[in-house]
């Protein structure tokens, strides 16, 4: 069965690109901005979705799924550590 190049297709392979552009990041950068790296996550894991839901493939819609969960804890945890310095700053 062969899969056609539509636009979800291309929304697809620009999801791929964010994740492993993150990927990337992460592995270059000594001190990597997590709003960057997990923002860029969630936005290839919500991209890959949307292919997904229309090419339907479902492990990989499974492994999208905790992706972007991993993508929104990791966004929680910098937003938590960026409330507790303000309280702990004048």
């Amino acid at each position: 069965m062969e899969t056609p190049l539509d636009v979800y297709s291309f929304i697809g392979f620009l999801g791929t690109a964010c994740i492993i552009g993150a990927y990337a990041y992460l592995t270059w950068q000594d001190e990597p901005n997590p709003y960057i790296l997990h923002g860029t996550n969630l936005a290839g894991a919500a991209l890959l979705t949307v292919s997904l839901l229309v090419h339907t493939n479902w492990p990989s819609l499974v492994l999208e799924g905790f992706w972007a969960l991993i993508a929104i804890a990791g966004l929680a945890k910098a937003l938590r550590k960026q409330a507790e310095r303000a309280e702990v700053e004048p």
